[in-house]
Formats: structure tokens, sequence, C-alpha cells
């Protein structure tokens, strides 16, 4: 018998955005959307994108139990946002840039320092980018390449949320 595997989308950004501002709200209309067209989200699992994307994933018509994956920089699985399903404790800090290994591909919102040494590392790992073009890493990023090991790619750019999802798509 054969296991259903759905692909994992990681959505990162700021972790101190506010539910008022654009990168929150953008979150969460990706959150959603993902979930609509059959993926499950992984964010950090904190505050700020990562709770915007995960309240998002669960207004979904579409959403089950497990779409929510939240990848924890400390030991305590209570830190993670309450619209977290799965949570993964890692202790690793900074460390944890590890959720952008296991993910199909990635969305950026905004975001700084986090944001950045993440898109890096997905970069050399050959992820599909997809960077939202707000102020922040995705909009300094967004139809860049990083470096030459991958001389025919950029960093995708994308002009709204529902844009994000539909280029996230059309590359996987």
């Amino acid at each position: 018998m054969e296991r259903e595997r759905r692909k994992v989308v990681a959505v990162i950004g700021s972790g101190s955005a506010t539910e008022e501002e654009p990168g929150y709200q953008a979150a969460s209309i990706i959150g959603r959307s993902l979930v609509d067209n059959g993926f499950r989200v992984m964010t950090g699992g904190l505050h700020g994108v990562m709770e915007g994307a995960f309240i998002g994933a669960k207004s979904s018509k579409r959403y089950r139990e497990g779409d929510t994956i939240a990848v924890l920089p400390g030991i305590d699985p209570d830190d993670a946002n309450m619209h977290s399903d799965i949570v993964i404790p890692t202790g690793l800090g900074i460390g944890r840039n590890m959720i952008v290994t296991n993910a199909d591909a990635i969305i950026a919102i905004g975001g700084g320092s986090g944001t950045l040494s993440e898109i890096a590392f997905s970069w050399q790992k050959g992820k599909t980018i997809v960077a939202l073009d707000i102020p922040g890493w995705s909009g300094e990023l967004g139809g860049r390449a990083l470096d030459d090991r991958r001389p025919d790619d950029v960093v995708i750019k994308a002009k709204d949320p529902h844009h994000a999802v539909e280029l996230m798509m059309s590359e996987l």
C-alpha cells in the first residue's frame, strides 16, 4: 500500500511582525492558499509571519490535523504558537535552519537576518525560493541570484501572496 505524501512548504519571515503588518497578513493568505492546494506548512513555529502562516493554514476548508509543522529553536514545546499541530523542539537555536532542508519549497516574506540565513541555506540546498516583494530580505533578494552556484537560477520574485503560491506551484 502506497502512502500519501503531501509536499511541505516552509514559510519564513519576521518573527516580530504584528497582525497589522503586511507581512503577517501576507503569511495568513499564503498559509491558507497552500493548504487549499494540498500542501503542508512548516515554519519556525514562533510568532509573527510564522503564526500568520499557521492561522491562514487552519482557516482553509481543506485543513487537516498535521498541516502546520513547527520546528522550534529551543527545547520547550510550549514555546510553539497555539496554531502548531506538529511541534519539533530542536534545541538548535538559529541552527534550526533545517526547516528549509526538509521543505519542498520556500516562500520568504520580508524578514531580517534570520530570514536571510534561511534564504542563503535554501539557495545552497537547491530549493525553489519564492520571495514576496515587500520590505525586508525577501524584497531585496527577489529576482536575484545569490551567487554563481546556480547559474541559471534566481530567487523568484512575487508581487503578492497569491502570486507567490502560483509561482511556487509552477516550479514544483
